[in-house]
């Protein structure tokens, strides 16, 4: 198992090694502008210098590693995901209930449907003048923009999810003679988990599209904020470093959405398997 999984890593490798080594060809054969598209290494050296601070190391202050991570990276990036686990959790928080309700009643979906329909399709960004003239500058319209863009994912799998319980679990459970409450806890809710943190694992990456976004206009940090005033600058190497820096947390949230997915789901995996 630990030498497929190997494999599988190093497949997945081949294609971005090769993007880079071209890219770093290209550069250092002149055929695009460095200003324009500068090479890996430079974007490589400003990650770094991103990373680390500039005042040199003094054993003094504190540990080396303490050093290491106290950078103007580290900082942008716990702003960023702090901005998006509080606003992904107020959206889950009020679209998992209302998502359970509307799947479960055909009543409570007909009088929030229309509405769910008609604000659904507008995108967050849309938002952006009206979170400002709301809550001002700062965290709140962002957490605000995030926790709309996690809504909506969260919501809509969690109805997909109540609806496409099997009708046989339904029966058999009543013909067992279970009650609203024990169906819905024990029948209901695990058949559409499934569907749930699926909603919840796109809505988190949504949540993190919504936060660079939002930063770019209404805060002062962040990773959004500085691609944003490195574009000011005409600083390629430095918008380079910071869009690599959220392709890789957002990568390592993903994996540990999956992990977490994956265990909660342990049960559903094995059925699967009987299934096959």
């Amino acid at each position: 198992m630990a030498d497929f999984r190997f494999k599988a890593a190093l497949r997945g490798v081949w294609v971005p090694l090769t993007l880079l080594i071209l890219w770093q060809l290209a550069s250092t054969l002149k055929w695009v502008n460095p200003q324009v598209l500068p090479s890996p290494v430079q974007v490589v050296v400003r990650w770094w210098a991103y990373l680390t601070p500039a005042d040199p190391y003094d054993p003094a202050t504190g540990s080396k590693l303490a050093w290491l991570f106290s950078g103007e990276l580290v900082h942008d990036a716990i702003g960023s995901l702090t901005r998006v686990v509080s606003g992904f959790a107020i959206g889950a928080v009020l679209a998992l209930p209302l998502g359970l309700a509307m799947g479960a009643s055909s009543r409570v979906n007909d009088w929030f449907n229309p509405l769910v329909q008609l604000i659904r399709p507008i995108p967050p960004i849309a938002f952006i003048p009206l979170s400002i003239l709301w809550f001002g500058l700062g965290n709140p319209p962002a957490i605000f923009l995030i926790a709309l863009g996690a809504f909506f994912p969260i919501l809509m799998n969690t109805i997909a999810g109540v609806q496409h319980v099997d009708v046989i679990y339904l029966r058999a459970a009543r013909n067992l003679g279970a009650d609203r409450f024990t169906l819905f806890t024990r029948v209901i809710m695990p058949a559409a988990t499934p569907y749930i943190l699926s909603g919840a694992r796109i809505g988190m990456g949504t949540a993190f599209i919504v936060v660079i976004v939002a930063e770019m206009i209404a805060v002062n940090n962040g990773l959004g904020f500085r691609i944003l005033e490195a574009r000011e600058y005409f600083w390629s190497d430095k918008i380079i470093a910071g869009m690599l820096s959220i392709g890789l947390i957002g990568l390592a949230i993903d994996l540990i959405m999956a992990r977490i997915n994956n265990h909660l789901l342990r049960w559903h995996r094995g059925l699967e398997r009987d299934r096959g």
